[in-house]
């Protein structure tokens, strides 16, 4: 799954580094804890041009009745996506976006203990998450409310020793084909691939990423636990 990311760039960096123009007022940024439930920063095609916007993390189907099945939806399965299921159909066909994330974070389990780590390009260049958006109304007549949920997939190699799922991580040259409505089905679904091996590194981090209101720099800082179990973390 992918349940905790971050973004080194400011609002200003991130627009130039996606020749995107911010469609609400420029964010905070950057943010190195950004959680589910929260605004989050998503690329999206807009009249056929590339902008930024804020959307809540977590998806609400547009059939949903309250905003609560959001918190169970920050990831969707990207088999499940293929297969149509009724949560995601809609916005596999129509409402597809990028997250610009610089890396995310997982918990590898130690011992007894699991320890944070933050998986990252090695290449250093920002990382796209494939993403769907709905639009959901509380009532009728009401504001709409924008969510996203980003795609999952089966691990790398990268990955696989940490966790058994992992973002879906697009290309930089399969990006105008994910966000484009004019892209068949079938090469959306070929996109929802793990990354090529090599393609991340991770190192381990402070506990502190624990907290969803802790946040800053110091947590992406490599960080050397205590070992209860007695156990070396080589590898980590």
């Amino acid at each position: 799954m992918c349940g905790r990311f971050g973004q080194k760039a400011s609002s200003a960096e991130l627009a130039a580094a996606f020749e995107a123009a911010w469609r609400c007022e420029e964010p905070r940024l950057p943010r190195f804890n950004i959680a589910p439930t929260q605004d989050v920063p998503v690329l999206l095609r807009h009249d056929g041009v590339r902008v930024l916007d804020q959307l809540r993390w977590g998806l609400i189907p547009s059939w949903a009745r309250d905003a609560s099945i959001g918190s169970k939806m920050i990831n969707a399965r990207a088999e499940s996506v293929i297969e149509g299921k009724p949560a995601f159909r809609a916005a596999f066909q129509r409402r597809r976006c990028l997250v610009p994330a610089s890396g995310f974070y997982e918990w590898k389990k130690v011992g007894k203990v699991k320890v944070p780590q933050w998986i990252h390009p090695a290449d250093g260049l920002p990382l796209t998450f494939a993403g769907l958006w709905e639009v959901w109304r509380p009532q009728k007549d009401a504001e709409p409310v924008l969510t996203f949920t980003i795609v999952t997939t089966t691990p790398s190699a990268d990955v696989s020793g940490i966790h058994d799922r992992m973002p879906v991580i697009v290309a930089p040259a399969d990006r105008d084909a994910w966000l484009s409505a004019e892209t068949p089905s079938a090469d959306l679904a070929a996109l929802l691939r793990p990354a090529p091996d090599g393609t991340l590194v991770h190192h381990a981090v402070s506990t502190a990423v624990n907290r969803p209101t802790f946040d800053g720099p110091e947590l992406i800082v490599p960080d050397a636990p205590a070992d209860p179990e007695g156990e070396l973390f080589a590898g980590v």
